[in-house]
């Protein structure tokens, strides 16, 4: 059991690749519901200004 933490995160000569993998991937699970809150806020502003145009051609 000597070194095997030390072994675990070395991932034996793959660390690099593993932990690039790991920090991606939580990088995207961060960014992506970030990104799709705004779109969200995006579409409801545009379609709040279309009902209100629609609104204001009508009257």
């Amino acid at each position: 059991m000597k070194g095997s933490l030390s072994e675990f995160f070395a991932m034996g000569g793959y660390a690099l690749y593993v932990w690039g993998s790991f920090g991606v991937t939580a990088l995207l699970m961060i960014i992506e519901p970030i990104m799709v809150h705004q779109r969200r806020k995006a579409v409801i502003s545009r379609i709040s200004r279309l009902v209100r145009l629609k609104s204001e051609q009508k009257s």
